[in-house]
């Protein structure tokens, strides 16, 4: 676990409750996780079979982590992306790429949240759906709905998706 102030690993339950939301398989779908941190939720969607991960950090210790973890997984269909995850989205955005699930889970007091979901919409494919993890229950903003919402301990997890999208498809 590398040393880096604010680092949250999202709680092995809460993992477990989300990829039973998911319905365990994420085969041949493709997940960005803009915050990846300790690199729990991206190499989970990788070992769940995702066919692409792609994973934005910025801390040069946390980098590390995740990089010594993709190399040990042999997991080559995780691209980690070192920079600001605001700026990386819009990027992504700029060059057309699409993702079926998003794992948003940004440090808690950073105020990060709310611009990095401002940024998501042109970066969803149809029937997309963002896990959101967050200090408190969210409040979703105008064109999202949540899902499904659970909490542990301090953590309050939610699967979310816009309202243009039909009810119960995850991906």
């Amino acid at each position: 676990m590398p040393d880096v102030p604010g680092l949250r690993p999202t709680p092995d339950r809460v993992r477990e409750t989300l990829f039973n939301w998911l319905g365990q398989t994420l085969d041949g779908r493709s997940c960005l996780d803009p915050f990846a941190g300790s690199g729990a939720l991206g190499l989970e969607a990788a070992s769940r079979g995702a066919r692409r991960v792609v994973m934005i950090e910025r801390d040069r210790s946390a980098l590390a982590v995740i990089r010594a973890a993709i190399e040990r997984l042999g997991a080559a269909q995780v691209e980690l992306v070192a920079g600001d995850a605001l700026e990386a989205l819009a990027r992504l955005a700029r060059a057309g790429e699409r993702f079926d699930l998003v794992l948003l889970d940004p440090p808690f007091d950073a105020g990060l949240l709310e611009p990095a979901l401002a940024r998501l919409p042109p970066l969803l494919a149809p029937g997309a759906r963002v896990y959101v993890e967050a200090g408190a229950p969210l409040a979703v903003p105008p064109g999202w709905r949540i899902e499904r919402a659970a909490r542990a301990g301090h953590v309050h997890y939610h699967l979310i998706c816009r309202d243009d999208q039909p009810p119960g498809e995850a991906p």
